[in-house]
C-alpha cells in the first residue's frame, strides 16, 4: 500500500479499483491543484515553518525569554541578540519564537473550540429546520449583533484577563459564521436522492447528521477555518495589546507590541519585530486559505 502511494498512474487512475484507491487519487489531485498554485504553496511552507518554531522554540531560541539584563536594554540586533534586546534586556529573537507558542497555541485552541460547534449547532438547524432552526439560528444572530472585540472585551474584564479568558472570548465570538455556513450547506444537502435512500434504510436523523451531512460540510468549514486563522491571530494580538490577553511577561506578540510602543521611533526593532512577526503569519494563513479554497471549489477544473 504504502509503495502505491507514490504511483501516479494508480493514483490517477480514471477507473479505481477500491474505495481507498479512489480516496487517496482525490487527496492527490487536491495536493496537486494546491502545490501549483505558488502563493498557497509558499503560505503554506511559512505556515510550517511557523509551526516548527513554535515546536521546538527551546532548541532554538539562544537566550531565556523572560531572563532580565539592564546591563543590556534597548540592544541593536548584532552578533550577540539577532534580533536585539528590549527595555528589560530581554531577548527578543528568544521572546519572538516563544510568543509564537503562545500566540498560535491560542489559535488552535479557538479553531478546536468553535469548529466542532458552528458545525454541530450548523447542521442541527439545516437538518431539523422548524423550530429548532429559528432557535438556533436567532442565538446566532444575537452573538452577530455584537461588534467581536467588545464583546470579547467585555467577556474577559468580566472573568479576568489572560490567556485562557482570552481563548474562551475570542471562541464565543467566532463560532456564528460557522453555525451559519453548516447550515447553508446542510440546507442544500438534506433533501439530496442519497440522504433520502439513508432515511429509508432506517438511519436515525443523528446518524445521518454524523456520517453523512457533517462530512459534507468539511471542505467549506476548513477553508472557512483557514482563512479565519489570520483574523484570530489579529484578535488574540489585539486583547494583548490591550492588556486583556497574556499578561507579562508572557512573550505573546501582542504584548511585546504594547510593553514596547513608546519606542517606536529610536528603538524601532523592540515593537516592529513582533508586528512583522503577526503581519507573515497572518498573510501566510490567508495565502494558505486561498489556495485550499481554490483546490476544494468543485467549480475549478
Amino acid at each position: 500500500m504504502t509503495a502505491r502511494l507514490f504511483d501516479r498512474a494508480w493514483l490517477l487512475s480514471d477507473s479505481p479499483q477500491s474505495r481507498t484507491q479512489a480516496a487517496w487519487g482525490r487527496r492527490y489531485r487536491l495536493w496537486r491543484d494546491f502545490r501549483a498554485n505558488r502563493p498557497a504553496l509558499i503560505g503554506f511552507v511559512t505556515v510550517m515553518a511557523l509551526l516548527l518554531c513554535a515546536i521546538f522554540a527551546p532548541l532554538l531560541a539562544t537566550h531565556d525569554p523572560v531572563a532580565q539584563n539592564l546591563g543590556q536594554r534597548l540592544q541593536p540586533p548584532s552578533a550577540a541578540h539577532w534580533l536585539g534586546t528590549d527595555e528589560l534586556g530581554r531577548d527578543v529573537y528568544s521572546r519572538l519564537l516563544y510568543g509564537a507558542r503562545i500566540t498560535l497555541g491560542m489559535v488552535l485552541a479557538v479553531v478546536a473550540l468553535v469548529a466542532p460547534v458552528g458545525l454541530a449547532i450548523g447542521c442541527i438547524a439545516g437538518y431539523y429546520r422548524g423550530i429548532a432552526d429559528v432557535v438556533l439560528m436567532r442565538v446566532t444572530d444575537v452573538f452577530l449583533a455584537f461588534p467581536r472585540l467588545i464583546l470579547a472585551l467585555a467577556f474577559v474584564a468580566a472573568i479576568k484577563p489572560g490567556m485562557t479568558s482570552a481563548v474562551i472570548a475570542i471562541a464565543l465570538t467566532t463560532w456564528p459564521p460557522y453555525a451559519r455556513l453548516a447550515r447553508a450547506e446542510t440546507l442544500t444537502i438534506r433533501d439530496a436522492d442519497y440522504i433520502a435512500a439513508v432515511r429509508m434504510a432506517g438511519a436515525s436523523p443523528g446518524r445521518i447528521i454524523l456520517r453523512h451531512i457533517m462530512p459534507l460540510c468539511l471542505g467549506s468549514l476548513i477553508v472557512r477555518v483557514t482563512l479565519d486563522m489570520s483574523s484570530i491571530i489579529i484578535f488574540a494580538a489585539s486583547l494583548g495589546f490591550l492588556g486583556m490577553g497574556a499578561q507579562a511577561p508572557s512573550p505573546e506578540w501582542g504584548t511585546m507590541i504594547a510593553t514596547a510602543r513608546r519606542f517606536l521611533l529610536d528603538q524601532w526593532w523592540v515593537p516592529l519585530i513582533p508586528g512583522i512577526a503577526i503581519l507573515v503569519a497572518s498573510l501566510a494563513f490567508n495565502m494558505m486559505g486561498d489556495g485550499l479554497r481554490d483546490a476544494l471549489d468543485p467549480k475549478q477544473g
